[in-house]
């Protein structure tokens, strides 16, 4: 039996984070073992167990590495179009689309685990890097924090309710109307 290089477990830890971030988004926590994690990217159940001390552990990594990609794709928008209102409306129009709703693995981890969050225990690390989350996208969306929280909250209750009666016309209804709502204060 070989041994993994310090190398190779780095690189292990990296994919498993990785793929439970999107994992976890997509279905659920609990809608995902640690042994299908494992599998989907080819390591044993017992390499889990080497890389971390628990599911509520890798939890918390996959909720602050999902996070980091939405700090990333915000950057974009921001380099894309210059001033924030235009990149607000931009990630709007994005957040509240079709592709946004069908693809819940890489969407919003404000959306993909806020479920998951509300099961947590209501003290911890892990519903701490969640709220910090919530916080940086708030602030992000509006220069006072307080005054983005709305507008989280209305984002990803739409985009919760829209993935919920995918396939109906009241999922389109919801994004529509909702990006209306959103957007006409900011339209010239």
């Amino acid at each position: 039996m070989s041994r993994v290089s310090q190398a190779e477990a780095i690189e292990n830890r990296r994919r498993a984070v990785a793929a439970a971030s999107q994992l976890f988004r997509e279905r659920g926590v609990n809608g995902i073992s640690v042994a299908d994690l494992m599998k989907s990217i080819g390591l044993t159940t017992g390499g889990f167990y080497k890389q971390f001390p628990s599911k509520e552990a890798l939890v918390g990594e996959a909720a602050q590495a999902a996070f980091g990609d939405l700090d990333r794709l915000l950057a974009g928008f921001d380099e894309a179009h210059g001033d924030r209102d235009t990149a607000r409306g931009a990630l709007i129009d994005f957040y509240l689309s079709a592709e946004h709703r069908d693809q819940p693995g890489t969407g919003c981890p404000n959306a993909g685990f806020a479920g998951d969050m509300a099961r947590m225990p209501t003290a911890g690390k892990v519903r701490e890097t969640y709220a910090a989350g919530v916080e940086d996208f708030a602030a992000w969306l509006s220069a006072d924090t307080d005054g983005g929280l709305p507008m989280v909250a209305t984002l990803v209750g739409a985009i919760l309710l829209a993935r919920a009666t995918a396939g109906t016309e009241l999922s389109e209804k919801i994004l529509e109307s909702t990006h209306r709502a959103l957007t006409a204060p900011y339209e010239p």
